[in-house]
């Protein structure tokens, strides 16, 4: 079904942003490319993709006389299809940038306030930073960190680079939605959080899902709103399980203003109603879930000769699980061995029975009635037992799902995604047509499966993130505990400082939470070397060295451009030459690897490179030349069975959209079903973590939610005094993206300031008028702290009265005259550590705070 004008309008969040992206939704873009060569002397439109956003969306560059002049959607490209957020237009404010770093830069003034510098070479500067990668190497390769940022060229920058050096990754994904992605892994093996499938869903729990402004799991916020207002056309229901309203719109159906952080008591109470109204999927349970696997009184699997037991109907005795012929129950306690057992299902079902729905509108602050409602909509539109034919292909048709993404980062987020996909097991629609998907990409076991099953808790020292740690078996890196760790190593278990980090395309001190403790942490290195097109907060107080980045004006990728039902790859191609002294990325890493003495040879950089792009051997790198950029991707295209090489996106941007088969998208129908893997209903080797680490003797704090089932209990900031009696929340806004946009004037136009969002009952009952300036003061329940901001109050009728909210994206995140005034992050106001950290060592994005004028 086409969308219509006015529909596509309707959903558009900012104006201006949607009235450009309905033009070019509507025809307007597919001439463009067909105009060259132009009749105006010096004009020509160069393909590239999107720098500024997520999903990296496709773009055709307006160039004149070797200057861009416009920028506009590539209709040829499967995630936004002709169109551009208000960043994807904007961005050409930022190539323009005349505050951008336009040299290389040395500090000349101590650290921890904001730099003063001195221009420099590329060679000093490179120099400079490749002796200091040499000396920490020799004496210790532990010493060097290099902190992630954009996932743009991971060939390049996660992979080559990380492996060339000896480095240690520091990731972001701790505080963006890891822990989601480690509740899928673990549970079902696919690496991603939660999305449904839009073709075929009829009903839609938005969980968390800021639907308008931030895009969803994997993707930004074109390709999922233009899937969801096809979905909402053809009459599928959405539900916004939200503390706040603004970002569902007028999307949803219904809005269940849940209480911060009570998700996962939520989840428990649905699966508890799911069970007790017969509304299971008792096939898929039995063939490809571990609910018919017997527990013994331990709390582990029964086996015999490693095969775990389950109860067969048929002999009325024990077999193992694979056995053939056998009819696996999945209730009941039977007696093994003279021991009672009982299925995983009996079991789960035993735990979620005081999860009523009563008990969950206590904690939960939504009606009984709601929650009941919900539960019975989702048995009835789950048609367990139906199939539809898809590619020729009879798919198990369960057309119900979740998207949920940035929530799952708070203190029980592993375990509250967990149940949600627990709910979604009962109704049989993993990988089924209309269901549950994680990865949007093909249906594909992610090697995390195996590997977080069988950690290997290991003795002390650990590294500086705490991995295998008796702290966080499951761990996603979160760069805010390294600073914790920095500031106190012994108490951690850690034998050393790293001294060295190389911070790309990243902000740690506005982008990540904790501020207070990111400051303290940077203080401990020695040498910070920064590579960004502008003085980052991070920079400016932290870095010794400052390497400019171009931005639009590089080569980079590949990069993705699957909407989940086509696939393609594209390249970013520069569209004009770098401004300034700026250069790509890729070449300041070829070059800074050189004066590194890592480039050539086995084991550097060129051959990591080869194995990272998987480059067949006729197209391999010559380990003993450094290449052009642009001949690393005609290499790369050329050996991808491109027979035009890098010439071929830079004439189109993108490849031919293929259709993803409906063998590779649902995981009922690929060879085997889903991967051959059984879906973890029961979390065995949680226990045995939570096991092993009580007898190390760490804190309970770490090992309380390591709980084979999701299991509630109260979050720590509750404990912190009743004056703190309101929840804070972050958010994404449309107009920016992270903390690397609030400085383009279009953008900061749209949204200028900091704001906080706060009910009017509850602004009136303390005084506080719209518009006032107010102080957000957090508390942490576990250490006293105490942390405040000054910011704006503004009314929002869309909110819970016991919560507020502020978005994301501020801070003065850069040292630039635009950002002046703009007020600062909620980051500052969060805390990091015990209490306020995930099982999985993923951050907490939610705190108790007071507010007054």
């Amino acid at each position: 079904m086409r969308i219509s004008r006015r529909t596509f309008l309707k959903g558009s969040a900012a104006a201006s942003g949607g009235l450009l992206a309905s033009r070019f939704l509507f025809g307007e873009l597919d001439t463009l490319m067909a105009q060259q060569p132009s009749s105006q002397q010096g004009e020509e439109w160069i393909p590239t993709a999107c720098w500024i956003g997520k999903q990296d969306c496709g773009m055709l560059a307006r160039r004149i006389d070797g200057r861009v002049v416009r920028l506009v959607g590539h209709p040829a490209h499967p995630r936004n299809r002709g169109t551009l957020c208000p960043k994807g237009v904007a961005q050409i404010m930022a190539l323009y940038d005349p505050n951008r770093v336009k040299t290389p830069l040395i500090r000349t003034n101590e650290k921890g306030v904001p730099g003063q510098w001195r221009q420099a070479t590329w060679d000093e500067a490179l120099t400079l930073v490749g002796e200091k990668i040499r000396e920490v190497r020799e004496r210790d390769p532990r010493l060097l960190l290099w902190q992630k940022g954009r996932s743009k060229g991971k060939a390049f920058y996660d992979e080559a680079f990380v492996k060339a050096s000896g480095a240690t990754r520091l990731h972001h994904g701790a505080f963006c939605s890891d822990a989601g992605y480690r509740a899928g892994e673990y549970t079902v093996g696919i690496s991603g959080v939660l999305h449904p499938d839009f073709r075929h869903t009829r009903y839609l729990l938005a969980w968390g899902w800021n639907l308008t402004n931030a895009g969803g799991n994997q993707l930004c916020w074109i390709t999922w709103p233009q899937q969801l207002i096809q979905a909402k056309e053809r009459g599928m229901k959405l539900v916004a399980i939200d503390p706040r309203l603004r970002g569902a719109g007028h999307f949803a159906d219904e809005w269940l203003p849940i209480r911060p952080a009570t998700d996962l008591a939520l989840a428990l109470a649905l699966c508890h109603l799911l069970i007790a109204q017969g509304t299971i999927d008792r096939e898929y349970l039995t063939k490809y879930t571990n609910a018919p696997f017997l527990i013994g009184e331990d709390g582990f699997f029964l086996r015999r000769e490693d095969k775990e037991l389950v109860w067969d109907l048929a002999s009325n005795a024990p077999r193992p699980y694979d056995s053939p012929g056998i009819e696996p129950a999945l209730e009941g306690e039977y007696v093994v061995d003279g021991a009672p057992a009982k299925p995983a299902f009996q079991a789960f079902k035993e735990h979620v029975a005081q999860y009523t729905p009563e008990w969950a509108a206590e904690v939960c602050g939504v009606p009984a009635d709601a929650i009941e409602r919900v539960a019975r909509e989702l048995g009835e539109s789950a048609r367990i037992g139906s199939t539809i034919v898809i590619d020729g292909v009879a798919v198990p048709y369960r057309p119900v799902a979740i998207m949920a993404y940035h929530m799952a980062q708070q203190e029980l987020g592993f375990q509250a995604v967990r149940a949600m996909l627990l709910v979604m097991m009962l109704l049989g629609a993993i990988g089924a047509a209309g269901g549950q998907r994680l990865d949007v990409g093909p249906w594909k076991i992610h090697e995390n499966f195996e590997k977080l099953d069988k950690i290997e808790i290991k003795d002390p020292p650990y590294n500086i993130y705490l991995k295998d740690s008796m702290f966080f078996p499951i761990n996603s890196n979160n760069s805010a505990i390294v600073a914790k760790v920095m500031q106190n190593p012994e108490k951690y278990g850690v034998d050393y400082v790293p001294e060295v980090i190389i911070v790309h395309m990243n902000n740690p001190l506005v982008a990540f939470a904790s501020q207070p403790d990111l400051i303290e942490g940077y203080k401990k290195f020695k040498f910070v070397v920064v590579i960004d097109p502008w003085l980052s907060k991070t920079a400016d107080l932290f870095a010794d060295v400052v390497l400019p980045a171009a931005t639009l004006e590089k080569y980079e990728g590949p990069l993705s451009a699957t909407d989940q039902y086509v696939d393609a790859t594209a390249l970013r191609i520069p569209v004009m030459s770098p401004l300034f002294q700026s250069r790509g990325d890729i070449e300041i890493y070829l070059d800074l690897c050189e004066k590194a003495g890592i480039l050539f040879g086995e084991g550097g950089y060129l051959h990591h490179l080869n194995e990272a792009l998987k480059l067949k051997d006729e197209y391999k790198l010559p380990l003993d030349r450094k290449p052009t950029v642009r001949e690393i991707f005609d290499r790369w295209a050329k050996s991808a069975g491109i027979t035009d090489g890098v010439a071929y996106f830079e004439k189109n941007g993108v490849t031919d959209s293929k259709p993803v088969p409906a063998t590779k998208l649902y995981g009922y129908v690929t060879d085997p079903p889903f991967g051959g893997v059984r879906h973890r209903l029961y979390g065995e080797s949680l226990g045995r973590y939570r096991e092993e680490m009580r007898r190390r003797g760490v804190a309970e704090t770490y090992w309380r939610d390591y709980t084979p089932f999701p299991t509630w209990r109260k979050p720590t900031m509750e404990e912190s005094p009743p004056e703190y009696d309101l929840y804070l929340i972050s958010y994404k806004l449309i107009e920016f993206k992270q903390s690397r946009s609030s400085q383009i004037p279009l953008l900061a136009e749209l949204a200028p300031r900091e704001w906080v969002e706060i009910n009017p009952r509850t602004a009136r009952a303390r005084g506080i008028n719209d518009g006032d300036e107010v102080w957000v003061e957090s508390h942490n329940a576990v250490t006293g702290e105490t942390r405040r901001v000054r910011t704006i109050a503004r009314y929002r009728e869309g909110i819970r009265p016991d919560t507020v909210g502020m978005p994301h994206h501020y801070g003065e995140a850069i040292r630039h005259p635009w950002t002046a005034g703009q007020g600062p992050t909620p980051n500052s106001l969060f805390f990091t550590g015990e209490g306020y950290v995930a099982n999985t060592a993923d951050q907490s994005f939610h705190v108790k705070v007071r507010v007054y004028k």
